[in-house]
């Protein structure tokens, strides 16, 4: 029934985007979800296999090792290359909200899972996690020159974003302020 999560182990691959570098690889596990395999990470960093290390900006050739430990903390987001679909029996009632995540030098306009039947701020508090997954989203970084990609889940570290919601692209200053 649970097939897939915390249950037959498979080899997933990530891009995760550090401080300098985009790191590609693969990495072995039980879990089902791209957040779920960075918050149950049961040391402080990840340990990819056939990884590949580029800088920001540089367009000089990838360098390749057969493993890369990747320490989470110096990790802003991640995108899994694999799509998973949700496991009906594991959701938890959530309502989405646009959002834009500064984590710089990047920027992330996408969808945040919130607890339903509070005022927006309430649910931003409560908001936890380590690593917080943002649906339908774009991610670009101008200083770093990385063109906009889009993904339709990102994993943004917590302790590196800020969050501002609501959002609307194209409304000067983001959002169209509450009256009153």
């Amino acid at each position: 029934m649970f097939q897939g999560w915390a249950g037959v182990e498979q080899r997933v691959a990530l891009t995760l985007y550090t401080d300098a570098y985009v790191v590609r690889g693969t990495l072995p596990t039980r879990q089902h979800r791209l957040s779920d395999i960075l918050n149950s990470a049961e040391d402080e960093f990840l340990v990819l296999a056939d990884a590949t290390f580029e800088r920001f900006g540089h367009r000089r050739p990838a360098r390749y090792a057969e493993f890369a430990q990747v320490n989470l903390s110096a990790v802003l987001f991640a995108v899994s290359d694999t799509m998973v679909a949700p496991i009906p029996e594991l959701r938890t009632p959530k309502v989405t909200e646009t959002a834009l995540i500064s984590i710089p030098p990047f920027e992330i306009i996408g969808r945040i899972h919130l607890f339903p039947e509070r005022d927006l701020r309430q649910a931003l508090l409560e908001l936890t996690g380590r690593f917080i997954p943002v649906t339908e989203a774009t991610f670009r970084s101008d200083e770093a020159g990385e063109a906009p990609r889009s993904a339709p889940m990102v994993a943004v570290n917590h302790a590196r974003a800020q969050i501002l919601s609501p959002y609307e692209a194209g409304v000067r200053g983001g959002a169209k302020p509450n009256p009153g």
